[in-house]
């Protein structure tokens, strides 16, 4: 089984996070999809931000997080608006 930091994007600090809620496996990752696994990152901790949802997505699609298009940021910041208090 692959490591989490196989994956683009996905250094030890962020792997441990992943792994304290529940994301074990590059496969639970790739089925969880970037924006729920954010979401439940946010809930456990809130400083978690849009820039972690880009390298989420970056791994997720096995690009740099910066190499995302601008369509996917853009869906991605719509994502992160609807969460800021």
């Amino acid at each position: 089984m692959a490591e989490l930091t196989s994956l683009k994007n996905i250094g030890k600090e962020m792997e441990k996070k992943l792994k304290s809620i529940g994301i074990n496996s590059v496969e639970k990752l790739k089925e969880m999809g970037s924006k729920e696994i954010w979401f439940r990152l946010k809930l456990k901790y809130p400083e978690i931000c849009l820039v972690h949802l880009y390298t989420l997505e970056g791994a997720v699609s096995d690009i740099e997080y910066n190499q995302l298009s601008e369509e996917t940021k853009k869906d991605l910041k719509a994502f992160t608006d609807q969460w800021k208090g």
